[in-house]
């Protein structure tokens, strides 16, 4: 099977909302995530996806900007491949490609958070030579 890794057009944004409904575990309406997304293409925001055969089986966000401690930077966000899909080195390759875009871009390093209890991207990330550098810390209004 041949998978395809682009860009998706900020045009088809809300192609991505039921992958990302899954990865929150249905958490976030689809309405408040369509908001959201219409709002997050117009930020230093794209979205990486993985097709196959036309289909959207895995996407990743892609928040570009620069920081005072590690240069220009891309900050990967709600990654994720459906359930049938992981396994198979997708997950692998699709990183090599996000690496190389980035770099593309001008990018020097790439940060990522993931859930404490999300023990499986723990391995992945690790096998990736990612790094713990801090906590997360989150404070909702």
């Amino acid at each position: 099977m041949e998978f395809k890794f682009t860009i998706l057009d900020k045009t088809d944004i809300l192609k991505v909302v039921p992958l990302v409904e899954k990865l929150d575990n249905f958490k976030v309406t689809k309405e408040v995530l369509s908001e959201r997304f219409l709002e997050m293409i117009q930020q230093n925001y794209e979205c990486a996806v993985i097709l196959s055969q036309n289909e959207i089986i895995g996407v990743c966000g892609l928040w570009f900007c620069t920081r005072h401690y590690a240069g220009k930077s891309v900050e990967i966000d709600h990654v994720y491949i459906e359930d049938a899909y992981r396994g198979k080195g997708i997950g692998k390759q699709f990183f090599k490609w996000i690496y190389d875009y980035a770099i593309n871009k001008g990018c020097s390093t790439i940060e990522l958070n993931t859930y404490v209890s999300n023990y499986p991207s723990h391995k992945f990330y690790y096998n990736e030579d990612f790094e713990i550098l801090g906590y997360h810390f989150l404070k909702k209004f």
